[in-house]
């Protein structure tokens, strides 16, 4: 169905969130971050994903637990439309010891050639648009997992931001897919999306600004985010400054997205029939 496309690839892991599912041993959702990481970098150049790869290393395979992990990479995968194709799973002694273990996924995306974002024409009056994460995602858990052990805090207790949920279950809360709602978006508001920008390591300080032409700047309202309990909680027991939160943590925002001013109603109304909240 393509009439002249561009392959695009990406790459990612999970970070330091690993140390965490292992700790707590939930292992069914992780695979979901891992997919996560890919094909968000891949939509936010116009790309839809096509396939998948993982690649799994251990010190010794536990056929139940490798099992858990793939089911979550097969969701994640379901989540973004693209097909798991295969992978690698390296049992490496000595590497690894004990129950840890590593991941690394490969996403292969398509789009057309004259449809590759960013565009070229992002420019002054232009609207940015935000999609909520659905928590932490995959980035920023060092910080956390020390924010965890300084205050005396395990995995298993209750969480303070998330009622009935333990510490770990919240935490780790899988990376949002934005996938399907933004291509959904792309086609039925054509040439109204002009620039995505995936809110991972560096947060909205580090990321929007690529996506953005040299000579302009972006003014971003943040009143108008819903921030997540669980930022308020890390900021409070780390003392950590508000420039620093946006530089280390999404805070809310998984994705912006810039949009003509025009059409930014009909994006919203499309993000938000697609099930996703729009700030």
């Amino acid at each position: 169905g393509y009439r002249d496309p561009v392959l695009v690839a990406a790459t990612d892991g999970v970070g330091t969130k690993l140390r965490v599912a292992i700790d707590t041993d939930i292992l069914d959702t992780i695979g979901i971050d891992l997919v996560a990481m890919s094909v968000n970098d891949l939509i936010v150049q116009g790309a839809e994903p096509l396939i998948f790869l993982d690649y799994y290393a251990t010190g010794r395979l536990d056929p139940a637990v490798g099992a858990r992990i793939v089911a979550g990479i097969a969701e994640g995968c379901r989540l973004a439309g693209a097909a798991l194709i295969g992978g690698e799973t390296a049992e490496m002694p000595g590497i690894y010891s004990g129950k840890d273990f590593d991941l690394a996924g490969f996403a292969v995306g398509a789009v057309e050639r004259d449809r590759v974002l960013p565009r070229p024409d992002v420019r002054v009056g232009d609207v940015v648009l935000a999609l909520a994460s659905s928590g932490v995602h995959s980035n920023g858990f060092s910080l956390v997992r020390k924010l965890v052990a300084d205050n005396d805090l395990a995995y298993g207790d209750p969480a303070p931001f998330a009622a009935g949920r333990t510490v770990g279950e919240a935490l780790l809360q899988p990376t949002r897919i934005y996938v399907k709602a933004l291509l959904a978006a792309l086609r039925t508001t054509t040439g109204a999306i002009k620039a995505m920008a995936h809110i991972t390591g560096g947060g909205l300080t580090e990321n929007l600004p690529r996506v953005l032409p040299a000579t302009t700047a972006a003014r971003i309202d943040l009143a108008a985010v819903n921030v997540p309990p669980v930022f308020r909680w890390l900021a409070n027991i780390g003392a950590i400054e508000p420039g620093e939160m946006l530089r280390t943590f999404n805070c809310g925002v998984g994705m912006a997205i810039v949009v003509a001013a025009e059409h930014a109603d009909d994006v919203i109304a499309s993000l938000t029939a697609s099930g996703e909240t729009v700030a």
